[in-house]
């Protein structure tokens, strides 16, 4: 019960901007993440509800920017660079940096507050670095739920860095409201995206790195390969290309011009609601699904899933016809 009586007090200090009552909702969900959602019948509400519960009216005000690329590409320091010039125009700043789990402490193995380091002591940016602990995707489980916290707390602009992408890893749009792909020159990463498929989900493509030999080449690739698809509708988003060295700061002023550019469209046309309300019904789907591989994990041990098995192998039943009595002792909990 005295998490109960916790949790209130938490989201009222997070949204005073106390980085501690910040700090400790995310843990709380980062736990909670461990148990997953299900919460069967009678028993007190598990701590992911409870948190999501009370930061429900205090979100959605906050722009989400997601930061994905191969590895290598520089996305550490484009996200240091975008919140330096974030804070300069006076805007409070969320950092999500999601990292690949350490095999022995499930902790992440990067440390955000290493690479980071300038900005731990501005009051106006909060800095989190997340484990995937396994999960794929290129972010973590409790990731959507941080990101509310994050955004209760006031943040303008909430920057998610993802780990490196493979062909695979781009959940991140499913979060973000401007997706931003880097890539660097030299590297062959634009061919790689495009097999892969990231090009599709950039809202802003970035060529980091750009005082290397072969950026002019690559900018002119990946215009190229834009320039391949459909003819946009009327009022569609164009997708820029926009140079950074990010460590010097050299074109960062640009990729935040191309962001806010991005969220006028976003705001004007009603595509943020779109997104969004698709961000929602991926994310009730994903509980739910979580939920039923609860329930159907408890049934493992039971005599009723062990018979199906066996009717299945013996040729009474067929295994779809065994789903389906599955689901419905599911149904019946």
């Amino acid at each position: 019960m005295a998490r109960r009586a916790g949790v209130p007090d938490l989201v009222d200090r997070a949204r005073r901007g106390e980085q501690l009552a910040v700090a400790r909702l995310i843990s709380l969900v980062e736990d909670g993440a461990g148990m997953r959602f299900a919460t069967p019948a009678g028993r007190e509400p598990d701590v992911l509800r409870e948190v999501a519960a009370a930061l429900a009216p205090y979100t959605g005000r906050a722009h989400v920017v997601g930061l994905t690329g191969p590895p290598g590409v520089g996305k550490s320091t484009s996200t240091s660079a975008l919140v330096r010039a974030l804070r300069a125009r006076d805007r409070r700043v969320g950092v999500l940096a999601v990292d690949p789990s350490s095999p022995f402490s499930g902790g992440a193995l990067l440390g955000d507050r290493v690479r980071m380091g300038e900005h731990t002591t501005d009051d106006g940016v909060f800095i989190r670095s997340m484990a995937t602990r396994g999960h794929l995707g290129g972010l973590a489980w409790s990731t959507p739920q941080a990101l509310r916290v994050l955004d209760a707390a006031g943040c303008d602009v909430v920057l998610i860095e993802t780990v490196g992408v493979g062909q695979s890893e781009v959940e991140v749009v499913e979060l973000a409201d401007s997706t931003v792909v880097l890539l660097a020159p030299g590297t062959g990463d634009g061919i790689q995206a495009a097999k892969a498929g990231i090009l599709e989900v950039a809202d802003v493509l970035v060529v980091n790195k750009a005082d290397r030999d072969g950026a002019d080449q690559a900018i002119r690739d990946l215009r190229h390969m834009l320039s391949l698809g459909e003819r946009p509708a009327e009022g569609a988003w164009t997708r820029p290309v926009v140079r950074t060295v990010a460590a010097s700061g050299e074109g960062v002023d640009d990729l935040v011009a191309a962001l806010d550019d991005h969220r006028a469209w976003l705001d004007a046309g009603g595509e943020r609601d779109r997104r969004r309300i698709a961000r929602a019904a991926a994310e009730i789907q994903a509980i739910s699904l979580e939920q039923v591989r609860t329930r159907i994990g408890d049934l493992r041990g039971a005599h009723g899933l062990r018979e199906l098995a066996q009717r299945v192998l013996a040729g009474e039943l067929d295994p779809y016809r065994a789903a389906d009595e599955l689901m419905a002792s599911v149904e019946r909990g």
